[in-house]
Formats: structure tokens, sequence, C-alpha cells
């Protein structure tokens, strides 16, 4: 895969695939918030073709994993593993010593891809997201880099 700094050229195709792997997408002002943030916004590509995207904030020594997504058909074949990876060593290049997310219950296959790769659940954030009936928690993880 090649990494790419997502611009707001990117939004309509990021936004659409964001609609079809998340019942609480994102919207287009979420992520250009992000890139008028400075985050570290990337696109992941694929053979010229949009394979995923991430999300990142960091402050000081601390990176925060806000959104990592891989476009729904090509979940399972480690673009999520490599798009991580890359991640991490994007923190660090900028000085991160550890990373955080949040991650829902509901989320398994997230959370497994998390826990394989180091990080630990340090906490919960409660009612965090919005559910189909009610709110839902965040399981707050970290790992250091």
């Amino acid at each position: 895969m090649n990494y790419l700094p997502m611009g707001e050229a990117d939004l309509d195709a990021v936004t659409a695939a964001e609609d079809r792997i998340y019942p609480f997408p994102w919207t287009r002002g979420n992520f250009l918030d992000s890139l008028n943030s400075g985050h570290t916004v990337l696109l992941a590509r694929e053979e010229g073709r949009l394979a995923g995207y991430a999300v990142m904030m960091q402050v000081l020594d601390e990176a925060h994993l806000l959104n990592i997504s891989v476009l729904p058909e090509l979940q399972g074949g480690g673009r999520g593993t490599a798009l991580l990876g890359h991640l991490f060593a994007t923190a660090k290049d900028q000085g991160a010593t550890r990373m955080f997310l949040e991650v829902r219950p509901s989320n398994l296959a997230g959370q497994r891809l998390y826990l394989r790769h180091g990080f630990l659940e340090i906490g919960r954030r409660k009612a965090y997201y919005p559910a189909l009936e009610g709110r839902e928690d965040a399981i707050v993880m970290a790992r250091d880099l």
C-alpha cells in the first residue's frame, strides 16, 4: 500500500467509504476539521484505489488515533495491520512515545487488531459513542511506541 496525505479533494470518496463502514460515520466536517487542525490525515491506496484511511492527532509525545478504517471489501487481508504499523512509525518520527485510542465494546474486530499490536485497556469513557439504543461506552486503550 502507498500512504499519502489526505486533501480536501479526497473528502467525498472518504466520507462515502465511511458511510459504508460505520453505522455512525464521521462527517465531511469531521474530516475537514482534522485537516484544518494539522492532524496526520492519511489515505492508504492500493493499485491507485482507496483502500483505507486514518486520522491521528499528536500533542507533545502522545499520539491519539482518532480514526483508522479499511474499506469493507478489503478487510481481513492485513491492510489494517499495515496501516497501523505506518501510523506507529509516523508517530515515532514526530516524537511520540505513546499512542492512545478509543474503541467501541461492540467492535470486536477492532479490539482484536489493537490487542494483537500491543494495546492494553486503560479505562472506559461512559456513554461516549452514539448507538442504536442510546449510547455506548468507549474502551480507552494505550500502547508504548
